[in-house]
């Protein structure tokens, strides 16, 4: 299955999503391949402090290049795009089976979305992909309540699944991606490694 992660908004996530969700079909048993179509190359970079650092399994990140270039395999593809490459976007979204859209609980981020799924829709397709939101970097005080109604407001977007599991704002996950690890690699036990595990089985039952 090809699954884009995706969002117009910088800083939403896309990448640390990514690199998580590749670590966890890894650490599963499921082959995985990852191509970073992002000209800030973030998905590369963590890759490479991963295999610098020598932790296992080694991550193998795919360029712009390669993507355009050869065929994807019949494995599971994790693409990361960004809008720097609106060509290689727009590629990754034609061949996508699903599109997997990290939004953090902001007004500006929901318009953010909104417009990604202008793009979505503009490209025709005969299989249109499934199209699946959910909130990261949550609010993690329950008396906090843009996260509840940032998911309200998604919701009521039509043609798209929005997941009930949440990825909060936790210092884990700028910690353990910028020592190349998973949240679950990092802090195992952590409430981070217990709420990606849930929304990862979710995308992959």
């Amino acid at each position: 299955m090809i699954t884009v992660v995706g969002n117009l908004k910088g800083g939403s996530g896309k990448s640390t999503v990514t690199f998580n969700l590749a670590l966890w079909l890894m650490k599963v048993g499921r082959s995985v391949h990852t191509f970073d179509l992002d000209l800030q190359c973030t998905l590369n970079d963590v890759a490479q402090v991963r295999l610098e650092e020598g932790y296992d399994p080694v991550l193998k990140v795919g360029t712009v290049h390669q993507f355009q270039s050869e065929a994807l395999p019949d494995d599971e593809v994790l693409i990361d795009v960004g809008t720097a490459n609106m060509a290689s976007m727009r590629k990754a979204i034609g061949l996508a089976h699903r599109i997997v859209v990290p939004v953090a609980p902001s007004q500006a981020d929901i318009w953010s979305t909104q417009r990604f799924l202008y793009i979505i829709a503009s490209e025709i397709r005969e299989r249109p992909p499934k199209v699946i939101l959910f909130l990261n970097r949550a609010d993690t005080h329950s008396n906090v309540k843009e996260s509840d109604e940032a998911e309200e407001a998604l919701r009521a977007l039509p043609g798209i699944q929005v997941l009930k599991t949440r990825l909060c704002q936790r210092t884990t996950y700028r910690r353990s991606f910028s020592e190349g690890l998973a949240v679950f690699e990092l802090e195992p036990t952590g409430k981070a490694a217990k709420e990606f595990a849930a929304l990862a089985k979710q995308l992959y039952p």
